[in-house]
């Protein structure tokens, strides 16, 4: 897909502080960071959202949350704590729509929801 920033991203047309790479995942710095800590974690391959991802290739998926372990574990955060998060959909807070995991952590993060 020419038009989604991820996949622009993964393809190195457009610039990004990589963290961690593997054949099929690419780890980057958030430009807009909610902890000290602030990475997201994405298959190189297009898929919507972490659903369309488990259901047409579960493998993947898995490889996508062994990077964001390895992203964690790089990063200190996995003594302490840390979050993985899969936003879905405009409700869910999306941006992006090719599915990418935020893996924050670095200082305490509060409550999961604040309504």
């Amino acid at each position: 897909m020419t038009d989604c920033l991820f996949c622009r991203i993964a393809a190195g047309e457009i610039p990004a502080d990589v963290v961690h790479e593997t054949d099929t995942t690419l780890a980057f710095r958030d430009i807009t960071p909610k902890a000290p800590v602030h990475v997201l974690v994405i298959p190189k391959a297009h898929f919507p959202d972490v659903a369309a991802l488990a259901a047409a290739d579960p493998g993947l998926a898995g490889q996508v949350l062994a990077s964001a372990g390895a992203v964690a574990e790089a990063a200190g955060l996995t003594a302490d704590g840390y979050r993985t998060i899969f936003n879905t959909g405009g409700y869910g807070g999306q941006e992006v729509a090719h599915v990418h995991a935020h893996v924050v952590g670095g200082a305490p993060l509060g409550p999961m929801l604040c309504m």
